[in-house]
């Protein structure tokens, strides 16, 4: 890439804008996706009797809705990314793409 784009680019509000944005909600999309993974694995260390409590009258213990709901939290975190990132990132970064070509 040539330096001069390059210092274009990096000097752009919307760049500064797409970049603070995109880091801040991956941070802090990380930290909620930390706390839930290593929450379920801290139960599962430390509290099994919980996690092995039966529901109803069946074979099934509360640690599988409480892992199934990991799985659910990961998809809905990442879709939640998904969309934010095609209507607000997409946007600014077009902005970014036509602010370099002028």
């Amino acid at each position: 890439m040539d330096d001069d784009l390059a210092r274009r680019i990096a000097s752009q509000s919307h760049y500064q804008l797409l970049k603070d944005r995109r880091s801040r909600l991956g941070w802090v999309l990380t930290a909620l996706m930390m706390l839930v993974y290593y929450g379920f694995i801290l139960l599962v260390a430390f509290n099994k009797p919980f996690l092995a409590t039966p529901i109803g009258d069946g074979v099934t213990t509360l640690g599988i809705p409480i892992g199934f709901g990991v799985i659910v939290f990961t998809i809905a975190i990442t879709a939640y990314y998904v969309r934010r990132a095609n209507a607000e990132f997409d946007s600014l970064s077009d902005r970014v793409v036509k602010g370099a070509s002028k």
